[in-house]
């Protein structure tokens, strides 16, 4: 069986592990969870990078930093996982849907302004498959508009938009490190901060609404509670797991990409002929190759693709079901204009097996089922 997922692993994960238990300092914000940081910091250029336990707590600690209140409106793609709403929801804000563009799967920039009420305080555009948004036409208009940008870049570590890394162009960015993700930590995620005026009112948020890291970088003689916040920090184990990776990060990189370019080259001939539609790059985006998908015809044929290659021993999901169409989308959001896309390009989507380490025959193989398919 040829799975659709296999969380990455370089094998120094123990090793580090190991380090981080005989430092005696296993909870959060000790070696690695700073090499993590800095990792993150150097590579995007943002000002301040925090290790979180998931891409939703960053996200909540965004929401939370917004100081959103009950009624507030943030505009969104209904195409996304619901911990894009859910942050907000949270806050009691209203998650306002745009539709999607069928190309790219994100965020319809065109449909944003519309989209805006005397309510509207943020943005929230989703870089799906590690593909930018059109970020210069987004934050035009948040700044036309007063307007708050979190980027929710779960799946563009890695990722640019005309050279400017994913995450990093808005206010607040969020990172995904889960176990599907190109790099990870089992669960786990970070804020991107863009502005340092707003990185000590996040390190208090993130620990426990109090001054500690102040503490510990020797500013204070003695750490208080100074606001609200919760713990949004992963334990040094996680890092470690995650360090491992990020070490290899240009050869985790690279390795997807040749299976992505492989997976395109051998499909293309089914696109030519109309039968199936590719993922489309932007040419100012440049992608990290975090998933490969078709589209077929419609949802039925989508089914039957599925069933086809789970016959061959091949593993392939669609993604997510808009959340507009859900129980909470319905009562806690509501969408801006028409869906022309969102559920239509959704029923479509089919992802294919794509990690780190995923062998060259594999990939044939799975695209020769796929060819046989259609055949």
């Amino acid at each position: 069986m040829i799975g659709f997922n296999v969380a990455p692993f370089t094998g120094k994960e123990f090793d580090y592990i190991r380090e981080a238990i005989e430092a005696e300092h296993i909870c959060g914000d000790g070696i690695f969870t700073k090499k993590c940081n800095d990792w993150i910091e150097k590579q995007t250029g943002t000002a301040k990078a925090l290790l979180t336990t998931s891409c939703t707590h960053a996200t909540e600690m965004a929401a939370l930093l917004l100081e959103l209140q009950p009624g507030d409106e943030v505009i969104m793609p209904s195409y996304t996982f619901v911990s894009t709403a859910d942050a907000f929801v949270l806050r009691g804000a209203v998650p306002v849907f745009a539709d999607i563009r069928p190309d790219t799967m994100n965020l319809d920039e065109t449909l944003i302004e519309a989209a805006v009420t005397e309510r509207t305080r943020a943005i929230v555009p989703v870089h799906y498959a590690g593909v930018s948004c059109e970020m210069d036409r987004i934050l035009e208009i948040a700044e036309k508009y007063g307007l708050a940008v979190v980027e929710d870049a779960a799946q563009g570590v890695c990722a640019s938009y005309k050279g400017r890394a994913l995450g990093t162009m808005g206010d607040y960015g969020c990172f995904s490190f889960h176990e599907t993700k190109n790099f990870s930590m089992g669960e786990g995620g970070a804020l991107l901060i863009r502005d340092p005026e707003h990185v000590e009112d996040a390190e208090i948020l993130r620990e426990k609404g109090t001054d500690r890291s102040k503490f510990f970088r020797g500013q204070v003689d003695k750490y208080r509670w100074v606001n609200h916040g919760s713990s949004y920090l992963p334990s040094d184990m996680n890092a470690a797991y995650l360090w491992a990776q990020l070490e290899m990060a240009d050869a985790i990189t690279a390795d997807r990409m040749r299976n992505w370019e492989l997976y395109r080259e051998m499909l293309q001939p089914l696109a030519l002929q109309e039968k199936i539609e590719l993922p489309m790059v932007p040419e100012e985006c440049i992608h990290n190759a975090h998933m490969f998908y078709l589209k077929a015809a419609d949802l039925e044929e989508r089914t039957e693709l599925i069933a086809y290659l789970k016959a061959a021993e091949i593993q392939t999901v669609f993604h997510y079901v808009p959340l507009h169409t859900a129980p909470a989308g319905l009562k806690f959001g509501r969408f801006s204009g028409e869906d022309r896309y969102t559920t239509r390009e959704s029923e479509r989507i089919l992802r294919l097996p794509m990690y780190y380490g995923l062998k060259e025959e594999q990939v044939l193989y799975v695209a020769e089922k796929i060819k046989e398919f259609y055949r």
